[in-house]
This record gives C-alpha cells, sequence and structure tokens, in this order.
C-alpha cells in the first residue's frame, strides 16, 4: 500500500477546519479565541461567512485525501 502520511495529515487539517467553522458559527465574536480572525470583544454578531469557508475548505481537505487513497496508474494502456 501507498504512503498514508498525506491522506491521514489532511483528514486531521479536515477535522481541525470543520471545527473552527464550527465555532464560528456558535460563538458571538467577543467569545471568540483571540488567535481567530474576527474576534472584536465588543461585538455580538456572528461570523457565519468565516464559519461556512472554514467548513468548505475542511470539506475540500476530505476530499483531497479521498483522492490521495485511489489506486495508482501504472501507465498500462489497454488496446
Amino acid at each position: 500500500m501507498g504512503n498514508r502520511t498525506v491522506p491521514m495529515a489532511l483528514v486531521l487539517v479536515g477535522l481541525a477546519l470543520i471545527a473552527v467553522g464550527i465555532v464560528y458559527l456558535i460563538e458571538p465574536a467577543s467569545s471568540l479565541p483571540s488567535i481567530l480572525p474576527g474576534h472584536d470583544a465588543l461585538s455580538s454578531h456572528h461570523h457565519a461567512k468565516h464559519g461556512i469557508a472554514a467548513i468548505a475548505l475542511g470539506l475540500g481537505a476530505f476530499v483531497l485525501a479521498w483522492f490521495q487513497t485511489g489506486p495508482r496508474d501504472k501507465g498500462t494502456t489497454e488496446g
């Protein structure tokens, strides 16, 4: 079987991005961790676009991991 390091890293990145996306969707800007973009101590609105983007990137990482685990083409042609 091939190298599984890249797909496993992509799955971990995907899980992290989806978790960040959920935090963006459920927490107001004042409750976000200060390391996340959009943190504003005086704001009470949610960053829905950030959350949707993070979840979409997480799903994209899952798709890339899935493609990395597919069969390898050996360059053989039929015919």
